[in-house]
């Protein structure tokens, strides 16, 4: 009798885990679903998206100042007027052949066919046989913002005709206000020929270029030495303009210069990298990696509005040299240019990286609201102390005569941090030029990053990256209206 009461009582308890594990994930699936049906659904082999395509027209896409960004006459889709701004667009929007993937148009393509409309909506097609229309999209971007990004890579002889990215965003509640990647094309008058000619033409650059950081990776190796090793913050260290690593490898500095002694905040405000260098190899690979991984790197970022490749930090083939030029962004370390503005965006934020949004809302073609606006934290990548401490070295590399003094704006609080990466392209060497950064008044809590591509021997971010975040910067001041 004991023993059978033992029994029910397992197959009590069993039942029980079993009801709970169904649960949580009939839970997880429900959440899942919300959060991220988008990228399930939006998939070219779909049926019933293809099936939507048939029988529904498109929804509207307009700006965050209601500007009219995409619409559909006549069964054509039609983008804005002039050419300039289709282009500047199109890496956002999509084109119409679907060939720049996981842009507002193909990941959103369950929102705009439909797919997810309101009671409303559907009791009045089946009522009164109205056209099905999908729903319409107001998203985050400032149009203008947009179309400001070519102008000013085209404005300075050191960035006209280069190829990069830009992006901008709203640290405190994680609003993607602009979203640009060169080459762009006009894609109402682009044909084959004038294709061929760019350069990875369809590639968005903002999400998908994974490219060594440089110099901007050091707000990482500050932050996992100031969380690990003793004083670091307070210490001296000494520049001598180069550091011997191996027989084979010597950091140097740019221009050669030679820093002297110099505190770590010095060391950035100046982008020393030999002190950058030792302090990698004084902390170890797994220390600086789990600071890099705390930071994003190595993650998979599961957003619900953009689909970003994951920034890398390398686990394998470790050896002292490898880790000296990690400290520095170089090595195998890869980061996006949306990755390191959301680097910027969390130092700025306290040490909270918020998700990037496009979506601000969805309605029906009732006027319903389908989808109202919410924002929420992805991580916290470091301790608020450590977050001030890299705030104020920030602050030198732009205020107080550091590499990125080109970003500074006239009556605006600009941080940020300045990189030039060496990389190869096709065999041949290539250098980049980075700037990410923020501002940091209450009333303009914005955090941006710029890619320029190949840029000449001898030049650097804060030569040409810096430059454009400055007339960014200044557009931003200058239009609190159609931003805020």
């Amino acid at each position: 009798m004991i023993i059978l009461k033992r029994q029910r009582h397992r197959f009590k308890v069993i039942a029980l885990l079993l009801f709970v594990g169904f649960l949580l994930l009939g839970l997880w699936g429900i959440w899942s679903v919300r959060n991220y049906g988008t990228r399930w659904f939006s998939h070219a082999s779909n049926p019933r998206l293809a099936e939507q395509k048939k029988n529904v027209t498109e929804g509207d896409i307009a700006d965050r100042n209601g500007i009219l960004l995409a619409t559909t006459v006549d069964g054509k889709r039609v983008y804005r007027e002039k050419s300039a701004d289709r282009a500047a667009l199109v890496h956002l929007l999509g084109d119409r052949n679907g060939q720049i993937a996981n842009s507002v148009e193909s990941f959103q393509a369950g929102y705009l066919y439909g797919v997810q409309s309101s009671l409303l909506d559907a009791v009045q097609h089946l009522t009164r046989k109205t056209e099905r229309r999908g729903n319409n999209l107001t998203l985050t971007v400032d149009a203008e913002l947009c179309s400001a990004i070519p102008k000013a890579f085209f404005s300075h002889p050191l960035t006209r005709g280069k190829n990069g990215a830009a992006v901008v965003m709203n640290y405190r509640t994680g609003e993607v206000l602009a979203l640009v990647s060169l080459p762009c094309f006009d894609p109402d008058q682009a044909d084959g020929e004038t294709i061929a000619a760019l350069d990875q033409p369809y590639w968005n650059r903002v999400t998908q270029a994974l490219l060594p950081p440089g110099s901007t990776f050091k707000i990482v190796t500050a932050a996992a030495m100031l969380r690990s090793l003793p004083d670091a913050g307070d210490r001296t260290f000494t520049c001598t303009g180069s550091l011997q690593v191996s027989d084979q490898f010597t950091v140097t500095e740019y221009n050669h210069a030679v820093h002297g002694s110099v505190t770590l905040r010095q060391a950035f405000q100046h982008s020393c990298n030999t002190v950058f260098a030792s302090g990698a190899l004084e902390l170890g690979d797994d220390q600086l990696r789990a600071v890099a991984e705390k930071f994003g790197f190595n993650q998979n970022f599961l957003f619900r509005d953009l689909v970003v490749n994951n920034s890398s930090y390398p686990r394998r083939n470790r050896t002292r040299e490898a880790l000296a030029a990690s400290g520095y962004g170089q090595s195998a370390v890869t980061a996006t240019p949306m990755h390191l503005c959301l680097l910027s965006a969390a130092v700025a934020n306290d040490g909270v990286m918020m998700e990037p949004r496009l979506l601000k809302t969805v309605k029906s073609s009732a006027g319903a609201t389908v989808l109202g606006w919410s924002s929420s934290s992805v991580c916290t990548v470091c301790s608020a102390d450590v977050a001030e401490a890299l705030q104020q070295m920030m602050k030198d590399v732009v205020q107080n005569g550091g590499s990125g003094s080109n970003a500074s704006v006239r009556s605006m609080d600009i941080r940020g941090k300045t990189g030039t990466a060496e990389s190869t392209s096709g065999g041949q060497p290539v250098n980049y030029g980075w700037f990410t950064g923020y501002n940091a008044q209450e009333e303009l809590p914005f955090a941006l990053c710029v890619l320029v591509e190949d840029i000449p021997e001898g030049e650097t971010g804060g030569a040409t990256a810096a430059r454009i975040a400055a007339d960014l910067f200044t557009y931003l001041r200058d239009h609190p209206d159609r931003v805020r």
